[in-house]
């Protein structure tokens, strides 16, 4: 049946109390929706508020329509007959009869000047964009709350996996000690296959690049920039400290080897590609690196393109939220869900919202961000060393020195060369100490090449 003002279309093959029209009365006016930008989650969240339309006004109380469509090029995948569609996108931010703005076109130029324009221009907007915040969300977060609108972002960090919504409000009642997380589905998938199958890595991120898991240009994926964005949003959430991107530590999983794998599985770990912010005495820890982390922690054991946040609070303790966290269906589900937010704040005529980084804008700390030198924790280091005696000795020597005490060692068969791999697991010790150790090992005679560092944390909780 037709839907019109007021009004809740009806679905057809659901029982009599679904199926029927809700009357809001005529003086409830439907919520306009303009989507900037029509690719894979654009249209995911054009298509779910059409799929669903009765279900979700049954939730808001209003009728929610998208209007105008920001697109560039045609995409036939899609029906857009009855809404505007602009080949400038910067028409539907100028639409006045457009209520909310959804950017989905990412970057951080563009997608800047379209969310800071439907700022001025008095809309809501709703952003899937973590590179945009991570780098310019305290400027974007301060525009929108002198001008008394609403960025809603939940999309932009682990897709459907709702992590947002639990930091600014289901642990409101929390101090959060640290957290840590699978936030990029691309690298977990290509750690998944090395450890599962005993591949390379080169090999399986040009898989991952054929399933459309990575991009042509993996850089983001693989060198930890994109879940160092997504982590720079958390951690402002979960302590309440200003976005501070160019202060996280990033590095990628380029270097690992499936020997890596292979020895950490051997010594009870799995390695994963985390994404750790941690309160401590000092500051924040805020890092993006390859962990050890114990094999039977249940996060160890998020595998496939999923997505996982392990989050550390009081009085509640662990808890872990885990899903799909890229694609059309999950991350639609969040810029619908945040839609959803913002109309039933407007139907509650509310004169504020839940604060855009969970704590009230002046209640915002400065609290440090540690260098990574000054970080304390254990290291899983595999050096190869020359099959002589007294070189093991040496290398213990070194560490002793600068007070490294070592948890495991586990020592290979030697190669034809003469060269045998050692892999030693260390107690927690400050970063700085361990880069002059390392320094001063790779300085022996005996030790070939350089000696690879991986991080490890128990993720106690």
């Amino acid at each position: 049946m037709e839907h019109g003002p007021g009004r809740v279309k009806s679905l057809p093959g659901c029982s009599s109390i679904y199926n029927s029209p809700v009357d809001f009365g005529d003086d409830v006016k439907p919520v306009s929706v303009g989507i900037v930008g029509l690719g894979t989650v654009g249209g995911g969240a054009f298509n779910l508020l059409r799929d669903n339309a009765a279900e979700i006004s049954r939730r808001t109380g209003r009728e929610i329509r998208v209007t105008h469509v920001g697109a560039r090029r045609d995409n036939p995948k899609y029906d857009l007959d009855g809404v505007r569609v602009s080949r400038e996108i910067m028409d539907v931010v100028n639409d006045p009869a457009v209520d909310i703005v959804v950017e989905v076109i990412g970057g951080t130029t563009t997608a800047r000047d379209v969310v800071m324009q439907a700022i001025q221009n008095g809309k809501h907007v709703v952003t899937a964009n973590k590179a945009l915040l991570a780098e310019f969300g305290n400027e974007i977060f301060a525009a929108a709350e002198q001008k008394g609108v609403y960025v809603a972002f939940e999309a932009a960090v682990a897709g459907g996996v709702p992590i947002i919504k639990v930091l600014r409000e289901g642990l409101a009642a929390n101090r959060i000690d640290w957290l840590a997380g699978i936030i990029n589905g691309t690298g977990n998938f290509i750690l998944t296959e090395m450890r599962e199958k005993g591949r390379d890595f080169y090999d399986v991120l040009k898989e991952a690049q054929e399933l459309g898991y990575a991009e042509a240009d993996p850089t983001f994926d693989v060198e930890g920039i994109d879940a160092a964005h997504k982590l720079t949003i958390l951690a402002s959430l979960a302590f309440g400290i200003p976005l501070q991107f160019s202060k996280a530590y990033t590095e990628g999983i380029t270097r690992l080897t499936r020997d890596d794998v292979s020895y950490a599985e051997e010594l009870g770990f799995r390695i994963k590609h985390l994404g750790i912010a941690r309160r401590v005495e000092e500051g924040i820890e805020l890092r993006v690196h390859p962990t050890l982390i114990p094999e039977a922690r249940l996060i160890a054991n998020v595998n496939g393109v999923k997505n996982a946040v392990l989050v550390q609070s009081s009085p509640v303790g662990a808890t872990l939220y885990y899903g799909a966290g890229a694609g059309a269906g999950p991350t639609a589900s969040a810029v619908v869900a945040d839609i959803v937010d913002v109309v039933r704040e407007l139907s509650a005529e509310k004169t504020a919202f839940v604060p855009h980084l969970a704590f009230q804008p002046n209640a915002i700390a400065d609290t440090p961000i540690l260098p990574m030198e000054q970080v304390v924790t254990s290291y899983y280091l595999r050096l190869t060393a020359n099959d002589r005696p007294g070189v093991l000795a040496d290398v213990t020597r070194i560490l002793s020195e600068r007070g490294i005490s070592i948890e495991a060692i586990l020592q290979k068969p030697a190669h034809e060369a003469g060269s045998v791999p050692v892999i030693l697991l260390t107690k927690p010790v400050k970063e700085k100490e361990m880069n002059q150790a390392i320094a001063a090992m790779e300085a022996l005679d005996d030790i070939i090449g350089k000696i690879v560092r991986i991080r490890l944390e128990n993720l106690d909780a």
